[in-house]
């Protein structure tokens, strides 16, 4: 594979505008290549393409096109898979499996926004004798999409699918940190035939002066963002000047419920993924473990093993079974907020850390308002707390500001819908987690967001709904 230099597209040409910057794998250092980083010329030149698409090409109504261009992008993407994997393992820092996982998350995804492009809803009836009404979905107009690095393919395909399905022109803002995949992504936007030029728009950027012109432009219709609760608060802000929808999914600080009767030998081994996927730099990392007494014992001292046990090295070593966290300051600010933990709470596992490599940690919190429960970390570090009654893993489950999703562990076949109705949370599994299926709709409740992502109601959030009122002349 070779990409030493990654560009900007927009409106159907390459740009290698702005400066050129340097892309590291997090595990060695090594320079990878570089890429164009840009801005608010970036920007701005990217809304304008994907206004004229809208405004003066057939896009919004041409269902079919957007089929097509969807479809063909996914075959694309399926052959080139193994290139967007290495690369992914090589510039993001996680592991091959986790890589692979994000990529076959990717390409259904395409396919059914392709298919959902084909379907549509509305209403119809004559209201009186003569008097006609119809409601009809449109095109909200040009969405902007501001994308995360920690799983840049899966997440920025997650925003623009839906909105290219629903008939909209995007523009994608993507993170510095992943430059070359960014570039990966836009030659396989290029290479689709069938997507006409300036409907999708690419560049990215490592500093933050393209991105607030998609949230304040009177030329961006809806806004979806994917990243910090911090930052998705800075947005609403911003949107409020021009009333722009958005929709946000924002932080997670997910609990992990386990009962006394759940089957351990089946819990240790997913509560552990939950804490290292992705080198925990993940929205929905399971980081809070919450134990019921009866096998908090034998739960803490198996999760301590586990933990101690995992084999953290480069992303692309088949061996590695965690990677290395996207750069060394952010391995360095987990590290601190381990070593304040132990203030106030019981470090169980200390992660030692190697440059961007940091093992993971467990941290066992009886007050769940200090600051490792309430506030996320983005990092392969879990907290652990006993409880004793259901009412009291609810109490505990809702205790942060966060509400993204949840997991429920037991044998018991009707304390999952009874818990999981007190949880507040967009989704809450049963003896399983991170599982996502393209028709389910996700999304947070409290601090973790706005609007929703997947199923019909992914796509609907990029359009309007338009009220037609026909009185019929009479003859």
């Amino acid at each position: 594979m070779n990409l030493p230099h990654a560009r900007h597209y927009i409106d159907g040409q390459w740009s290698d505008s702005g400066k050129r910057s340097e892309s590291h794998n997090p595990a060695t250092g090594e320079v990878l290549g570089t890429f164009a980083d840009g801005g608010a010329d970036e920007a701005r030149a990217a809304i304008a393409a994907a206004r004229q698409a809208f405004d003066h090409t057939g896009w919004s109504r041409d269902r079919d096109l957007r089929a097509k261009a969807l479809f063909e992008m996914a075959d694309l993407l399926e052959q080139r898979r193994d290139e967007f994997i290495t690369l992914l393992a090589r510039e993001n820092g996680k592991v091959l499996g986790e890589a692979g996982f994000e990529i076959a998350l990717t390409i259904p995804k395409l396919r059914y926004y392709a298919a959902l492009a084909l379907a549509d809803h509305g209403g119809g009836a004559e209201v009186k004798p003569g008097l006609y009404s119809m409601t009809l979905r449109e095109a909200a107009g040009v969405a902007g999409v501001i994308a995360p690095w920690n799983s840049p393919v899966v997440l920025a395909v997650r925003s623009f699918a839906p909105a290219l399905a629903a008939g909209c022109t995007v523009v994608l803002k993507l993170p510095g940190q992943t430059g070359l995949v960014n570039g990966l992504l836009s030659e396989l936007v290029a290479q689709t035939r069938s997507l006409p030029a300036g409907v999708l728009n690419i560049f990215t950027e490592s500093g933050n002066e393209g991105a607030p012109l998609l949230v304040s432009s009177p030329d961006v219709d809806v806004l979806s963002y994917t990243g910090s609760t911090a930052v998705g608060r800075k947005i609403m802000q911003q949107a409020a000047l021009t009333l722009k929808p958005l929709s946000l999914e924002l932080g997670g600080k997910s609990p992990m419920l386990v009962f006394d009767d759940a089957d351990l030998d089946v819990v240790v081994p997913v509560l552990t993924k939950g804490v290292t996927t992705f080198a925990g730099q993940f929205c929905m990392t399971g980081s809070r473990i919450l134990a019921q007494s009866g096998i908090a014992d034998e739960l803490r001292r198996r999760m301590i093993a586990s933990l101690e046990a995992v084999r953290v090295g480069p992303g692309d070593d088949p061996a590695s079974e965690m990677g290395a966290m996207i750069d060394e300051p952010n391995a360095q600010r987990v590290e601190r907020i381990v070593a304040d933990a132990a203030a106030y709470a019981d470090v169980l596992v200390m992660g030692a850390r190697d440059g961007a490599f940091i093992h993971p940690s467990l941290v066992e919190v009886k007050d769940f308002s200090t600051p490792i429960v309430q506030q996320e970390v983005f990092g392969p570090v879990a907290t652990f707390e006993v409880f004793d009654t259901e009412a009291e893993a609810v109490h505990r489950a809702n205790a942060t500001e966060y509400g993204l999703a949840a997991s429920i562990w037991t044998r018991d076949v009707d304390r999952p819908l009874r818990v999981g109705r007190e949880i507040k949370a967009g989704t809450v599994w049963t003896n399983t987690w991170a599982v996502v299926h393209d028709q389910f709709e996700e999304g947070g409740f409290k601090q973790s967001g706005i609007g929703r992502l997947n199923g019909v109601r992914g796509l609907e959030e990029f359009q309007q709904t338009k009220h037609l009122v026909h009185p019929v002349a009479r003859a």
